[in-house]
């Protein structure tokens, strides 16, 4: 079945390709506009000033968030993690998070952990990699100061607990910080159905953004305990030595990526029904779990769901290889590794290599996840007989 067309299964990494309108509306700033927000005055600052105002006004409406000042923009879903985590969380508090994180949560809180005296508890997972709700809230303290918990894993696309979990925070002093990056722009998002204090999310995966961008959510009882974790310009107040005290800007230091929000406001307009793509999303992860728990030699860790993502193990072959194969010999690109989550393989049995995730896209047609199950067969009959 080797093929020279390319089948792109890495869309928990990056959505590709962007739409012609999302590169069009970036170019068209740069060609036309250029000037940078929140710097000047005159006509072009206002109008870069403008579009930013209204990505931010789209993101909150989004996420029904109750002002737009909740938004603040940011380099990507990395940066905003870490401006909530080194923004609430100072020496000795207690933190909560679970074994199913990203890195951009696990190795900030361990940072801090060595450095500041911060108490980390890392809840387990199931083998399939879901959090157990009384097993998360049991590790919270009365003085735990943050709760972390990842919308969907990255890993294994296996949704997690948060709105429950949320429900359980709403009475207690800890602020509970989702990572939506799996999951904005796939499933609807309601900050205050979810009970999130936080979230955080990158523009360039699920809502067909480019890379660059991000948000981070703040709730209005957090505006003026969250703390500035970069200094600099940011356009107002510039005479005083001190960053603003008013959200967004005392959030967003340096001049922002203003041509990419612009494409990724685009993106938000082009999302659509996310009913329509939830449907969409539901058939291609059943129809890849399907096929790929059909395939003997074959392990799939966690369960078809709300995300098209499988994570796979192959019997006599490292994940590597078998994304080199897929990759030279049919076309089709995956990942293999750890996924940039160092906790979750030990209870997935995938501590020694990582996993090889396939994971598609809104653009995915069900003809191209037939054609990865079939390529994955080949490699593994192939290697049956060798």
């Amino acid at each position: 079945m080797a093929t020279n067309h390319r089948i792109y299964m890495d869309h928990a990494a990056t959505s590709w390709p962007k739409s012609e309108a999302v590169l069009s509306a970036m170019t068209d700033f740069i060609r036309n506009c250029g000037s940078a927000a929140g710097r000047g005055g005159y006509r072009s600052a206002v109008e870069a000033d403008r579009l930013i105002s209204l990505v931010r006004r789209q993101l909150a409406a989004f996420i029904e968030s109750p002002s737009s000042d909740c938004i603040s923009f940011h380099s990507n879903g990395t940066a905003a993690l870490n401006t909530a985590i080194y923004g609430l969380v100072g020496p000795g508090d207690h933190v909560v998070v679970s074994a199913a994180e990203h890195n951009s949560v696990l190795r900030p809180l361990h940072e801090l952990a060595q450095r500041s005296g911060v108490r980390l508890s890392i809840v387990p997972v199931s083998v399939g990699g879901a959090v157990e709700v009384d097993h998360f809230l049991e590790a919270i303290e009365p003085e735990t100061r943050l709760a972390v918990l990842t919308h969907a894993s990255n890993v294994t696309g296996v949704m997690q607990p948060v709105a429950e979990i949320g429900k359980s925070l709403r009475s207690t002093q800890t602020a509970l910080l989702c990572d939506a990056a799996q999951t904005f722009g796939s499933v609807p998002i309601s900050v205050s159905e979810l009970g999130v204090d936080l979230l955080a999310a990158p523009g360039h995966k699920c809502s067909g953004g480019p890379l660059g961008t991000a948000l981070l959510y703040v709730s209005p009882e957090l505006h003026e305990q969250i703390r500035p974790s970069v200094y600099g310009g940011t356009g107002s107040q510039s005479e005083s030595l001190e960053m603003p005290l008013s959200m967004p800007q005392k959030l967003e230091p340096g001049n922002l990526n203003v041509p990419a929000i612009c494409g990724w406001g685009v993106a938000l307009t082009e999302l659509g029904d996310l009913g329509t793509r939830q449907q969409h999303s539901l058939s291609l992860s059943r129809k890849l779990h399907e096929g790929l728990r059909g395939i003997s030699s074959l392990s799939v860790h966690g369960s078809e769901g709300s995300l098209p993502i499988a994570s796979v193990t192959m019997e006599g072959l490292d994940p590597a290889d078998l994304a080199a194969i897929l990759d030279s010999e049919f076309g089709v690109e995956a990942r293999a590794g750890f996924h940039c989550a160092a906790l979750i393989h030990e209870y997935l049995g995938t501590e020694s290599k990582g996993t090889l995730r396939l994971s598609a896209g809104h653009g995915t047609q069900i003809a191209e996840v037939e054609m990865v199950i079939r390529a994955v067969s080949e490699v593994v009959e192939e290697l049956g007989r060798s």
